[in-house]
């Protein structure tokens, strides 16, 4: 080898470690977001005890779950505010200060009082918490993929913004981790009495990991850049909502690409915890070995399909990823049921369930400022039956009439006129149900278990193909003066209000419908959106 050419393989091989120093940098943010949502996710049910104490149980549940959505909900003004710092002030400071809230809220988290101790202002504490989380969440993961984006050649930004995608499910994997370690040192007991905060104090040592490596980064050289020709935007909120052109993008990324790759990720990650445990009644420890196994497997997933949209482009790695799970979800939630939970699939089987009741006294089971209650007849049958996965059908009546529900051939009448008690109907319900099979624990046996990951890695594989280009994809539709607005808010919109509250939607729709399965259709729809929005309108950037 000549002088020359050691040189270069030299200087070949400090840029490539270089870079990965970079991606391994801008991908800490992304692990400490999966990192402190997955222990919401997978300590829901607790949590909902320490913080919603003070509500029935048919309803803490449902409360948790949209405590779980605030933190989503505001992202996208997140994505602004932080957006905006990032066009104008550089991608490094930026992302530097949405690390110290992110880890800072999450360990807050840990040392908040509970509903028992400080009433009301328990909740308050823990959604200011997740409002924090979630304005910080806003601005970090845009300025994590552009940061990487304009670092590395356009031929290997999928691979290299993989890695973000990677780390993700690296968080995912990290917290369900640590709740099992938790638990397993402490015991059952003491893990839902104190130690359920451990896994939340832990954040506070993974932030000054991060903080140290990010401390050392670079500002982009794009940026840098801008700035030296003095070509940065001055105003890059306007500059990104007053143009028709960027407006077309931008609904292309929201609804095209942001819509179906938001669904398609919780679909095969967050919301199974949920159907497990909530659903299924899988014990939250077989849950999270079932789901944390199957992540595992995606992580190269997830890498090969990065990968593969450097070489065949990102819109046709959406496309079948988005296809996939529009095909996969109905026909691998079914089997996991059948599997996890056989009893249950048996009693669905056997036993009728149906509600016959005044239509006008059933709400609409969704209720995302907490501002009302449920309290018709009606509206405690459904209640309840969906908390016990009961599938039933609704009879309408007239105007007026008593609400009754038939259990087989058991009738549990709710009779106002002769003196309604809530507590007497809910007990009589919650009874017949159970008596009949339904609310019985699953706890399927290994070999069950791997069944059910097996089952898990179609809509992971789905997942993968659909998640793992969307950020290079979204960085490279717009300028680079306003990319770190522009790629952000659509990105956080979908993933906060529409991917992030799917498991908000998914029990809602299956309250109304009476089908624990009904809930899907929010995924499917989203992904027919998604398919034919990218299909039509997205158009690869050849721009840097």
């Amino acid at each position: 080898m000549s002088p020359m050419e050691a040189v270069a393989e030299l200087q070949t091989e400090e840029k490539s470690r270089s870079q990965m120093a970079t991606v391994a940098a801008a991908s800490l943010g992304s692990v400490f977001e999966w990192y402190e949502f997955t222990l919401y996710a997978a300590m829901a049910g607790i949590l909902a005890n320490k913080f919603f104490s003070g509500l029935e149980p048919s309803l803490s549940f449902f409360f948790a779950l949209l405590t779980f959505g605030v933190g989503f909900v505001v992202r996208p003004l997140g994505a602004i505010v932080f957006g905006r710092l990032g066009d104008l002030v550089g991608r490094k400071k930026t992302f530097l200060v949405t690390l110290l809230i992110t880890g800072l809220a999450t360990f807050t988290v840990g040392m908040l009082p509970t509903y028992a101790s400080a009433g009301i202002v328990a909740p308050v504490l823990l959604v200011t918490m997740r409002v924090l989380q979630g304005l910080a969440l806003g601005g970090e993961y845009g300025g994590a993929v552009i940061y990487v984006t304009e670092h590395v050649q356009r031929k290997r930004r999928g691979l290299s913004t993989s890695f973000i995608q990677m780390t993700g499910t690296l968080g995912f994997l990290l917290a369900l981790v640590s709740i099992q370690i938790v638990q397993a040192v402490a015991g059952k007991d003491a893990f839902d009495a104190w130690a359920w905060r451990v896994p939340f104090l832990i954040a506070i040592v993974m932030l000054g990991v991060a903080l140290r490596v990010r401390l050392k980064m670079h500002e982009s050289p794009v940026f840098k850049k801008m700035a030296a020709e003095r070509s940065l935007s001055q105003a890059p909120v306007r500059e990104t909502f007053g143009s028709l052109k960027n407006l077309k993008l931008l609904a292309v990324a929201l609804i095209g690409i942001g819509g179906g790759t938001s669904v398609v990720y919780y679909n095969a990650v967050t919301y199974p915890l949920f159907f497990l445990t909530k659903t299924l009644a899988v014990p939250m420890g077989s849950a999270n070995f079932i789901v944390g196994l199957a992540a595992l497997f995606a992580i190269p997933m997830i890498w090969f399909a990065g990968w593969l949209s450097d070489k065949i482009g990102r819109k046709p790695v959406l496309l079948a990823g988005f296809v996939l799970g529009l095909v996969a979800t109905f026909p691998v939630f079914h089997q996991i049921a059948a599997i996890a939970n056989p009893a249950l699939t048996t009693a669905q089987q056997k036993i009728e369930i149906s509600v016959h009741t005044d239509p006008a006294t059933c709400s609409l089971m969704f209720n995302p400022l907490g501002s009302r209650t449920f309290t018709s007849p009606c509206d405690i049958a459904r209640q309840n039956l969906t908390v016990l996965s009961v599938n039933y059908s609704r009879v309408d009546t007239p105007a007026s009439s008593v609400t009754e529900v038939h259990v087989g051939n058991h009738v549990i009448s709710a009779n106002v006129a002769a003196g309604y008690d809530r507590s007497r109907f809910t007990n009589e319900l919650m009874a017949a149900a159970r008596q009949a099979g339904f609310g019985v624990p699953a706890d399927p046996g290994l070999q069950d278990q791997f069944k059910i990951v097996g089952l898990l890695l179609i809509v992971l594989f789905a997942m993968a193909l659909g998640y793992a280009p969307v950020g290079v994809a979204m960085a490279e539709m717009f300028p680079a003066r306003i990319r770190y607005t522009a790629m952000s808010f659509p990105y956080h919109l979908a993933t906060g209000w529409i991917g992030g509250l799917l498991p908000t939607f998914a029990f809602a729709i299956a309250v109304a419908q009476g089908n624990i399965f009904a809930g899907l259709w929010y995924t499917i729809v989203w992904l027919i959106v998604g398919i034919v929005v990218t299909g039509l309108w997205y158009r690869e950037s050849k721009a840097d």
